[in-house]
């Protein structure tokens, strides 16, 4: 295991981006520990410099220097942060620049457009999305199927609300699921309320040990969190799913995005958001 680095994701907006593009490069690196620190909102001198100070301290501190990926779009508070004693990575200076030069025009420079407006028509939609979402949450009604763009199923706890919520904050879509029960696979069939949403409708899976583990904190010492109900559940729900036709994904290795990636590319949603 090599040494622990920590790492800074600075921005004079939420730092969403800074620290997006961070995980995805870091992930890369898996046997190396990274201790993240997000300092989000430095729109200020004194607040650029009050984070020099920090990431020369953490430098002084660990005997090693930091890793900052930047996001800041105010080029004199970029350079006062580029001073810290620490290996620094500035979205802008290495992406727009070179979009600038390529499309011949220089940029808006803008804090916080790539996250929209609240007056902007995308902003209201995806609030919408993620309303629907909540509402349509664990099975907890099955009025209004016919808005949703995706139906997920599986057995509880296997990643369908995480997953759920994602595809409705990040892509603006309105995602229902709902829960396999063991009173579906005794019927031997899906909820009725399901089946003419089959277009719409993807199924996960997980591994049962894993499930078991995750069940055991909800509820300790349970038949629901046993072991052998936890295969029993899963092995029915794989069935069904594959009687009735359902894609599906096993969530076990999967990282929310990597699920949600393969939702949109199996149910083909295009990225404006609507159905192909």
């Amino acid at each position: 295991m090599s040494q622990a680095r920590v790492v800074f994701f600075v921005s004079d907006g939420t730092g969403i981006t800074a620290e997006a593009l961070g995980h995805s490069l870091l992930s890369q690196f898996e046997h190396i520990p990274f201790t993240h620190v997000r300092l989000p909102f430095v729109d200020t001198e004194e607040k650029a410099q009050d984070v020099v100070a920090r990431i020369n301290a953490r430098q002084q501190a660990d005997g090693i220097r930091p890793i900052v990926f930047a996001s800041l779009i105010n080029q004199h508070l970029a350079d006062i942060v580029h001073r810290a004693d620490a290996f620094y990575i500035s979205y802008f200076q290495t992406f727009l620049a070179p979009l600038e030069a390529e499309l011949g025009m220089r940029s808006s420079h803008v804090v916080g457009r790539s996250h929209g407006s609240p007056d902007s028509s995308d902003y209201r939609h995806r609030i919408d999305a993620i309303n629907y979402t909540l509402n349509h949450d664990d099975g907890v009604t099955d009025h209004g199927l016919g808005e949703a763009d995706v139906v997920l199923v599986g057995v509880s706890r296997c990643g369908k609300t995480p997953t759920s919520l994602y595809l409705a904050m990040q892509f603006g879509l309105k995602i229902a699921n709902f829960p396999l029960i063991p009173e579906d696979f005794e019927r031997h069939h899906l909820p009725r309320s399901l089946e003419k949403h089959r277009g719409k409708l993807f199924g996960l899976t997980i591994d049962p040990v894993r499930l078991a583990k995750i069940r055991e904190e909800r509820r300790a010492n349970s038949h629901y969190a046993s072991l052998l109900n936890c295969r029993h559940e899963v092995s029915a729900a794989e069935k069904m799913m594959r009687r009735e036709g359902i894609h599906w994904l096993d969530t076990s290795a999967q990282s929310i995005e990597e699920i949600a990636a393969k939702v949109l590319q199996v149910l083909k949603l295009n990225n404006d958001r609507r159905p192909a």
